[in-house]
């Protein structure tokens, strides 16, 4: 017996030339999307089994699985590979994106199986948004289904431009192509009607494997390709990107040294050389690209997809956030845009709130108008709304507190697409795309003036300031700030006082006590205030204001230390009790809605400028207390 010997040496390049070989293969991304039961898990386990990409000892334990909770005896249960969760293994649906990766001879594949159920559709969104091809599955026995509809309606509205149909489960209806030609001819007027031009239809069985990786002899009447070998051959995106006009989102600035300033990000579109004239935007100043920077080392050339740091030939403001493109061919800056929008939070969207907007590097506060319409997927009727609920589609204005860079999102997902993030909780609210800047936007300029914020203070010998009386109805708001605006009128200083009932009886007469209505007139006091304080007066104002996040909305309208918060804290029952107003008394019959403290919350302020215990200090005193405040004599018991 003989062996044969092979040196180290040798093995390690047979390694390194498989490890080139296989990064050198294109990767596609994309998801399993359908109903609840049609077989997406079980689908994505019958291509990492087919694949080989499954360990021995997670082979046995898939085996031992099957076995356990399976309802097939000895076979394999597929999905069990990737419903990793326990509920989801419990219940029989997935109800998280589960990504999984494997290869092919000619590719490799990042695969996310999203969820069916409509109460996780936020999931599929989630799943949607790096995808480039969208494998929609069908159960055979049940043809084209509500959730079906729903989630193609997603993956085209997200900007998903291939489709596989994928007719599931034909081994439990005897491989009939009558019942496969009627669910694909019911899918193509269905894909054809929400703008779906073209997508790829495949009779399959996951858990048998027809026409998964092979064709199957049970399809004799199918001449069409197998799933894999489909996904082998769909021509990617990539190539269409580096087509594009150059775009790169920059991430962070370089600073290794006093010599070196670099800008680093991922190129979202085109090509880039030295030499290439650029535009940094929202600015609009240019300057030439110097060198392309790598970790191994400078290019001559760099395409979408890279991470790659620029230089630029002149010293220009550039900072995270901004976007380096082609000079003659830039894209748009705006802060007001139509978008669609899906909601994927659990309380509903409130109108006017402001919501942190990340798009790209870029991060800015946003406020939703009421939507225009929501969307029906199951019939695409456009649909009246005040809010979007959990799950709804609907197309909204937007406005962003200062102009951001953009694209339309069928143009560009980088650049086009966006989230929503709660301020206060950090959770992603909702999803959006953005079509268009309104043309108020780019009609609308900033007037300069010539006497400015600055000047109307030094006539009136004061620093300009909000003073925000916040606290339940009968605290002792307007008491308190009617006493400060006496005491600055005596010092001979110059103020307004803005009240919540008074400003109701114009400005904002045609608001109710809804919260959206609140938050609209929270803005509506705070952009009054603002253009109060650039006159140079001090700003009192007494709103309940029961929102935090409306309360840092004006604090972030007006220069640092100009909006000073003061709760005036009253306890429900002491606030009740004194019921001036007889409005405590109205809500506890019924006969008010919405009513703070009762049937509507208040967020106290957490860490207020001025706290005012009206149970331990009468107003006189807290009123003497807030003018030495303002006037630079800090009190220490606030």
């Amino acid at each position: 017996m003989t062996t044969s010997f092979r040196p180290d040496a040798l093995i390690a390049q047979d390694i390194d030339a498989y490890l080139a070989q296989h990064q050198r293969k294109t990767l596609l991304r994309f998801i399993t999307c359908g109903s609840v039961d049609d077989g997406k898990s079980t689908l994505i386990g019958r291509l990492l089994y087919d694949s080989r990409m499954i360990f021995d000892d997670q082979l046995a334990a898939l085996e031992a699985d099957s076995k356990r909770v399976g309802t097939q005896g000895q076979e394999i249960d597929f999905a069990l590979l990737v419903d990793g969760l326990a509920a989801e293994r419990e219940q029989g649906i997935t109800i998280d994106v589960a990504y999984r990766f494997f290869a092919t001879e000619k590719r490799k594949f990042i695969v996310a199986d999203t969820p069916g159920h409509e109460q996780y559709t936020r999931n599929m969104v989630t799943g949607a948004s790096t995808a480039d091809l969208a494998v929609i599955l069908i159960d055979a026995r049940k043809g084209v289904l509500t959730q079906t509809r729903r989630h193609s309606y997603l993956a085209h509205l997200i900007g998903i431009r291939h489709v596989v149909l994928a007719v599931n489960k034909m081994d439990l209806v005897g491989y009939d192509q009558a019942i496969y030609d009627a669910i694909v001819a019911d899918y193509a007027a269905f894909a054809k009607s929400i703008g779906i031009a073209a997508f790829t239809p495949i009779p399959i069985s996951g858990f048998k494997g027809d026409n998964v990786t092979a064709p199957s002899s049970n399809t004799p009447w199918y001449a069409g390709p197998s799933l894999i070998e489909h996904l082998e051959t769909i021509e990617l995106d990539a190539d269409t990107d580096r087509a594009k006009p150059f775009r790169m989102a920059v991430q962070w600035v370089s600073r290794p040294n006093i010599d070196f300033r670099g800008f680093a990000g991922t190129i979202a579109a085109g090509t880039i050389a030295p030499g290439n004239a650029v535009r940094v935007l929202p600015s609009g100043k240019t300057s030439t690209v110097a060198r392309i920077v790598t970790f191994d080392g400078d290019l001559d050339i760099a395409v979408a997809g890279q991470s790659v740091t620029l230089t630029l030939a002149d010293e220009i403001d550039c900072s995270r956030g901004d976007v380096i493109a082609i000079a003659d061919a830039s894209p748009q800056v705006a802060d007001q845009f139509e978008a669609t929008i899906v909601w994927m939070a659990d309380d509903a969207l409130l109108p006017g709130r402001g919501y942190w907007l990340k798009l790209g590097t870029q991060t800015v506060t946003a406020q939703v108008h009421a939507p225009k319409y929501q969307v029906n997927v199951n019939t695409l009727e456009q649909v009246a709304a005040k809010t979007l609920d959990l799950n709804a589609i609907g197309v909204a204005n937007l406005v962003t507190d200062k102009p951001i860079v953009f694209e339309p999102y069928a143009d560009s997902r980088e650049l086009g697409g966006f989230i929503l993030i709660d301020k206060l909780t950090n959770a992603t609210v909702a999803a959006g795309m953005l079509h268009f800047a309104l043309r108020r936007a780019r009609d609308v300029h900033w007037q300069s003036v010539d006497v400015t914020r600055a000047a109307h203070a030094q006539q009136k010998g004061q620093e300009p300031k909000v003073l925000w009386f916040t606290g339940l109805s009968g605290s002792g708001k307007s008491t308190i700030a009617n006493l400060v605006e006496k005491k600055l009128f005596a010092l001979g200083r110059h103020s307004y006082l803005l009240d919540g009932d008074n400003v109701r009886h114009g400005l904002n007469k045609d608001l109710g006590f809804n919260d959206a209505d609140r938050i609209e007139n929270i803005r509506r006091v705070g952009e009054v205030a603002k253009l109060m304080t650039d006159a140079g007066l001090i700003v009192l104002t007494a709103f309940i204001s029961p929102f935090r996040a409306e309360r840092e909305l004006v604090r972030a309208m007006l220069p640092a230390g100009d909006f000073v918060e003061i709760f005036v804290d009253t306890p429900l029952a002491v606030a009740e009790a004194r019921d001036v107003k007889g409005l405590y008394k109205k809500a506890r019959t019924g006969e008010i809605a919405n009513f703070t403290g009762i049937s509507s919350p208040y967020e106290a302020p957490e860490r207020p400028d001025i706290r005012v215990d009206t149970t331990a200090e009468t107003p006189e005193a807290a009123a003497e207390r807030i003018v030495e405040h303002i006037m630079g004599v800090w009190s220490p018991d606030l």
